[in-house]
């Protein structure tokens, strides 16, 4: 038996525990376990990626010593303490010093970390963690912003709370003007298109 049988196996256990019921499933759910195991195949395909892979490509940075910042970007991730999804908004900037990488790159760093069962704090430290190792830039700043489904259909049930991490390095660590700055950036209005 594969481990993806085994996790078939185990879904159907979860379902049968769910419906009280030790038949046959219901038309609806004879094939739950198989969708179930795939759709976790592409929620959880942060284990299949590495930082190192997605920041190898860089560019001169051309004497650019300003912020770089991609805001705005959606993430998805599922909590390790209730398996619960939590979604919202991640924030990554830096300042280079020799190399830049392509803004796709943070994105994908984003989607990497939060593709795997995670808490929101993880994924802050690890994605500024990476883009010290790999950039070595002045300063990196990550903010992330999200709501729990673990606080909103279970437990506290609070339905418009929004967690915030942050993880600030270098410059924007030791300079308060730098972290202003990067802070104003991020909550300037969006660009209407």
């Amino acid at each position: 038996m594969t481990q993806k049988d085994e996790a078939i196996r185990a879904v159907e256990t979860l379902l049968r525990y769910i419906e009280s019921s030790d038949t046959d499933f219901r038309e609806g759910l004879v094939n739950t376990p198989k969708r179930v195991v795939e759709s976790f195949d592409e929620i959880f395909s942060g284990y299949d990626m590495d930082a190192i892979s997605i920041l190898d490509s860089t560019f001169n940075a051309e004497g650019f010593d300003g912020i770089v910042l991609l805001r705005d970007m959606e993430f998805h991730s599922t909590c390790e303490h209730h398996l619960q999804p939590f979604s919202g908004r991640g924030h990554i900037a830096y300042i280079p010093v020799n190399r830049i990488v392509g803004i796709s790159k943070l994105a994908r760093l984003l989607d990497m970390h939060s593709k795997r069962l995670q808490n929101q704090e993880r994924i802050t430290q690890s994605i500024a963690n990476d883009i010290v190792d790999n950039l070595k830039p002045l300063g990196c700043a990550v903010i992330l912003e999200a709501q729990h489904g673990c606080m909103k259909c279970r437990g506290v049930k609070k339905q418009n709370a929004i967690m915030t991490t942050s993880a600030m390095r270098g410059v924007f660590f030791e300079k308060s003007e730098a972290r202003a700055e990067v802070l104003q950036l991020i909550r300037s209005p969006p660009i209407q298109g």
